[in-house]
């Protein structure tokens, strides 16, 4: 079977024990890959602003104040002091904040989420008790269920701004650079024209008609790039930053040396106060322009699995702060000095060499193409925590790396990345109006970490209502103001945004609702174990040899579907196993701590239950042994249970978590590899005599794969040697499943169709449409890949709602 499971043995990267060449290394890489946007944000700021509103050489050391400030309070004190404490296990982004909520307070609606402090009574340890936190903040944010949909809508509304800016960036990085080499190309074209109006026009063509089909060039080659990995992508980008932040540092301080040493005095906030007292309507405008300076902060953030925060920080306060400091400071000295000269906004003329412009254009294009990597790594990094909760269709995760387990690479996402994000730049092909978008996807993602953060400052870190209303109030307020000004360029380009927000909200909310509504059709539904044992007796239902896998969403009962099933075809396995995957609103579960093992009526029936635990951040790809690793844990699950007096005789629904050894350090059932078709000596009696109908399928991995020629491993177990500590009934029992084992296994899974109940809304329905559409496009359900089409069993059930 190659069915989903997780890394019995993941190996993760240790960032509590780094050593310091470990955290050079990272910060290295967090060059190429999260600094990247920040890196190269000077490209557009002052580009996305029309000259024709700066009107003295005072408003730009007073925009100047502005920026200085506002990198100095968001990126620095807000996101690398603050923010960067409050990870979840290592991982960042609004998805972190919104799972340490849900576990520090009964705020959850994602569906595994409701019945995990039930099952999981040998855990009480691990969460911080009641009275500890029970302060007044949780119980009112407990008593009102709004606010539970509030906090789920302010993590969908993080994640879908995260994801319009991985669209946006690109596009106007990208185009930004090639707009430079526009302008050098069209420099170069001069020399070859005496005449002055052939040379107006070929400078007109070339920067009119260079830009966007060279930009979308570039965006293909950086969106191919991207299944190398975070690693690679970042020690192939990383010197490419680094070059680049160099160079404009390093003619920021000759601009500032020789243009305007004033620009210095501006870092004082009088010159904040100068702009406001004389301000209007189009000066208030321009602030929208200002908000991309910090474009990439959220990246530092979102970025954290990929990296530790010591290295996120060291580089962002020892080398990326200074050197854009600089940059920013040359750059408007330069337009100080040079407000009436023509393209004197872009950076490209800040550069005093001329013969150096042209090296600088085609420098440009590389370091634009390594600040869209940012976005797009983080935008892989919300998608894989949102499918992981449900929030999101199933799309195929690669995980790029063995030591650091949060770098992804989502293929299908990818391509979407790339194609919007082409369409985007033809359509408006304009780098105002694309700042306009880009700067209310970033304000509107702060504003999102800002109320999530300030409610984890009280829930989690259990500071006092004081603080936590501090930190709400003095940078929501900043980022408040920037969120007004980006809004009133709403018909100038930010229109755009509010399309992708859109596109991806649908996507979510519509994938979010159907799940909900099938894990609660699927509860509502579920027929009780009583009604199994009780009708097999009575209706002459038979055994037959071999194991049957269930797969469910349901922890307890059994699934209508297979109820469906039996009712119709009266005949199941000698040995039954339900099986369910659930997510947790953790990063990671121990694999001593992943499998809950539990009896499923009486010991006679055969019958079990075991549910697979994930976090978000779970290394789950398709493997060959999950079948012998569910087996393995049902053995244990056996040899402990005659020692274990409450699970022996405990509700259906008590689970007992199993993964690591026995007390002994022995295994209950020992496992002998044997590869392909190979025969291995008899190791058990019974066989496989029989294999009758259609409920007798391949013996799972017990099978050689010929698909494609390759040879799967074969894993068969034995009993261990007699011993006096194993009871002969524990033997007896532990036999039949070996026996069964080699008889062949199924799998039955559970097809539904979703319906909307006639009468129903209009939203309603568009949501159930868009879900459907959804299902049939994306990826298979996981348990259902590569599984021998001989062995699988799919019951269609209709789902009307």
């Amino acid at each position: 079977m190659a069915a989903l499971a997780i890394s019995s043995a993941p190996v993760s990267y240790d960032f509590g024990k780094e050593t310091w060449r470990q955290t050079l290394i990272l910060s290295f890489q967090s060059i190429g890959v999260i600094y990247g946007r920040l890196s190269t944000a000077p490209l557009y700021v002052l580009e996305s602003i029309d000259p024709n509103d700066i009107t003295s050489p005072d408003e730009i050391h007073e925009l100047f104040s502005f920026i200085f400030w506002t990198l100095t309070i968001i990126p620095l004190l807000k996101y690398a002091f603050i923010v960067l404490r409050a990870d979840d296990d290592g991982e960042g982004g609004p998805f972190s904040l919104y799972s340490l909520l849900c576990r520090h307070a009964t705020v959850g609606l994602i569906p595994s989420n409701r019945r995990s402090d039930d099952i999981l009574h040998h855990e009480e340890e691990e969460s911080p008790s009641k009275g500890k936190m029970g302060n007044k903040a949780r119980r009112v944010i407990e008593k009102h269920k709004c606010s539970h949909y509030l906090l789920l809508f302010l993590a969908l509304l993080g994640a879908c701004m995260m994801l319009s800016d991985a669209v946006l960036t690109p596009a106007i990085s990208v185009l930004s650079a090639t707009s430079g080499l526009g302008r050098s190309l069209a420099k170069i074209s001069a020399k070859f024209f005496s005449s002055d109006r052939t040379k107006d026009h070929a400078a007109e063509i070339l920067k009119k008609y260079v830009p966007t089909p060279a930009a979308c060039a570039i965006l293909v080659c950086l969106f191919i790039l991207q299944h190398h990995g975070t690693k690679k992508i970042g020690c192939i980008f990383a010197p490419i930053v680094i070059v680049w932040l160099f160079l404009t540092s390093g003619f920021g301080l000759y601009n500032i040396i020789y243009h305007d040493t004033q620009i210095v005095h501006a870092i004082s906030p009088v010159y904040m106060l100068r702009f406001v007292q004389k301000i209007d309507l189009k000066h208030w405008k321009l602030l929208s322009s200002i908000i991309l300076c910090i474009a990439g902060t959220e990246a530092m953030f979102a970025d954290l699995g990929h990296f530790s925060k010591k290295s996120i920080k060291i580089t962002f306060i020892c080398f990326i702060y200074p050197v854009l400091l600089l940059t920013y400071a040359g750059q408007f000295a330069y337009v100080s000095k040079h407000l009436g000269a023509v393209d004197a906004f872009h950076l490209s003329e800040s550069i005093s060499n001329r013969a150096l412009q042209h090296v600088f254009a085609v420098l440009s294009l590389f370091a634009s193409a390594v600040g869209s990597q940012a976005t797009i790594t983080a935008g892989f990094s919300i998608i894989n925590q949102c499918q992981a909760l449900d929030c999101f269709p199933r799309v195929k995760i690669v995980h790029t790396s063995e030591q650091i387990l949060g770098q992804v690479y989502v293929p299908d996402v990818n391509w979407l990345f790339m194609t919007l994000s082409i369409a985007i730049t033809i359509g408006l092909h304009d780098i105002a109006q694309l700042g306009k978008a880009t700067g209310l996807a970033v304000i509107s993602g702060m504003i999102v970490t800002t109320c999530l953060m300030s409610l984890v400052i009280a829930l989690y870190w259990e500071k006092s209502l004081f603080a936590s209303a501090c930190f709400l109030v003095f940078f929501g307020s900043i980022e408040a103001m920037y969120l007004s000004t980006s809004l009133m360029n709403f018909f100038r380009g930010a229109w755009c945004l509010i399309i992708l927000f859109l596109f991806f909200t649908t996507i979510m909310s519509a994938w979010h609702y159907g799940t909900l509504k099938k894990y609660q059709f699927d509860v509502e539904n579920k027929v009780s174990i009583d009604w199994l044992t009780n009708y097999s007796p009575s209706l002459g239902v038979s055994r037959v040899p071999g194991i049957g896998f269930i797969y469910s969403d349901i922890e307890m009962g059994i699934p209508a579907f297979f109820s469906h099933f039996i009712t119709n075809l009266p005949a199941f396995h000698q040995v039954l196993i339900f099986v369910s995957f659930k997510s947790s609103p953790v990063p990671y579960i121990p694999h001593n701590r992943r499998y809950l093992i539990g009896r499923v009526g009486p010991r006679e029936y055969r019958i079990y239950r075991c549910i697979v635990r994930y976090g978000y951040r779970d290394s789950v790809r398709d493997t060959d042994d999950f079948e012998d690793q569910i087996i393995s844990s049902i053995g244990e699950f056996i040899a402990r249970e005659e020692y274990d007096y409450e699970s022996l005789n405990s509700a259906e629904g008590k689970m007992v978590i199993l993964g690591s050894l026995m007390e002994d350090g022995g295994t209950a059932l020992i496992p002998v590899e044997e590869m392909g078709s190979s025969v291995c000596s008899p190791i058990v009696g019974g066989g496989s005599e029989s294999r009758r109908n259609l409920l007798e399928g391949s013996s799972g991995s017990g099978n050689s794969d010929n698909r494609g020629g390759v040879s799967r491993k074969r894993v068969r177990f034995m009993l261990p040697p007699k011993s006096p500590q194993m009871r002969d009934s524990v033997r007896e029992e532990l036999q039949e499943i070996i026996d069964a084992r080699e008889s062949g296994t199924a799998y039955f899974l559970g097809q539904s169709h979703l319906l909307a109940r006639k009468g129903s809304n209009l939203l309603k329905r568009l949501l159930i449409m868009v879900y459907v559409f959804l299902d049939r496009n994306s990826r298979e359900p996981p348990v259902a890949l590569n599984i021998p089409n001989a062995a699988l069993l799919e019951v269609g059930t209709v789902y009307t709602i």
